[in-house]
């Protein structure tokens, strides 16, 4: 991270320019073909800075596609009330739908199974925010669940990116509801 700190806006101006850049170089080519030289050109940044930022490439990949887990958490639980146990929240299916245009640099951070450095930034957050649900509505297991939960959708999402499960993105939104649904309901 920065030298700055968080609130610092130069600091989070410069990072918010190296995203950018790194997710239009990811557009044009895998993330294992973008150079750090090529990327801080595009950003405008020297060299320097962006080391000053990040440590390497990965994870300055994996700050750019963070959005995708907050997405992927609040999708989760963008519902009120009793949970239809068949259909997904729309937000979900919309999530599902908005990882096309980033989806290889998703597979090259979101391993098979839900592991790679996206998966486990995907796993710590859900996870948190499950456990924080559940212990505030008293639910028993809570750990337990939570850590069901966690890794149940970050290796569906995984798998789904990878092509190891065919879905259209209401299909895959729906299966993947119906198995958090069933966790929840067996405790």
């Amino acid at each position: 991270m920065s030298r700055g700190g968080p609130e610092d806006p130069r600091a989070a101006r410069t990072r918010e320019r190296l995203r950018r850049a790194l997710l239009d170089e990811c557009a044009e080519r895998p993330l294992a073909e973008v150079g750090v030289a090529a990327l801080v050109r595009r950003a405008g940044v020297g060299r320097a800075t962006f080391y000053v930022h990040y440590a390497d490439l990965e994870a300055l990949a994996v700050d750019a596609c963070a959005d995708v887990v907050r997405e992927a958490v609040e999708a989760l639980h963008a519902w009120r009330g009793r949970p239809d146990p068949v259909h997904a929240p729309p937000a979900l299916a919309e999530f599902f739908a908005s990882l096309a245009p980033h989806a290889a640099l998703y597979r090259a951070l979101l391993a098979p199974g839900g592991g790679g450095p996206l998966g486990r930034v995907l796993n710590r957050d859900l996870r948190a925010y499950s456990l924080r649900e559940r212990e505030l509505a008293g639910a028993a297991d809570a750990p337990l669940v939570a850590s069901a939960v966690a890794a149940t959708f970050a290796g569906v999402l995984a798998d789904w990116l990878h092509g190891l499960l065919e879905a259209d993105t209401a299909d895959i939104a729906d299966q993947v509801w119906q198995l958090l649904v069933a966790l929840h309901a067996s405790r």
